[in-house]
């Protein structure tokens, strides 16, 4: 798996927000396992849409973790 894709999913894993926590931690949980991506991959789109502009530290990590997934 890629580095820096883990370190972000370790942190959406972290962040406390269900939308994204959940399918982070399921993802890294299965090793990047293929059968966890598309969730996790939607959750991060929808996490952009709610959020992606906001100003966190996340803002950039979300379209980050798109490109990479």
């Amino acid at each position: 798996m890629d580095k820096e894709l883990v370190g972000i999913i370790e942190k959406f894993a972290e962040s406390g927000w269900d939308l994204i926590d959940q399918p982070s931690k399921k993802w890294l949980e299965a090793n990047g396992e293929a059968s966890t991506k598309e969730p996790l991959l939607e959750a991060v789109k929808q996490a952009d849409i709610e959020c992606g502009s906001c100003g966190c530290e996340y803002d950039a990590l979300y379209k980050r973790a798109i490109e990479l997934l």
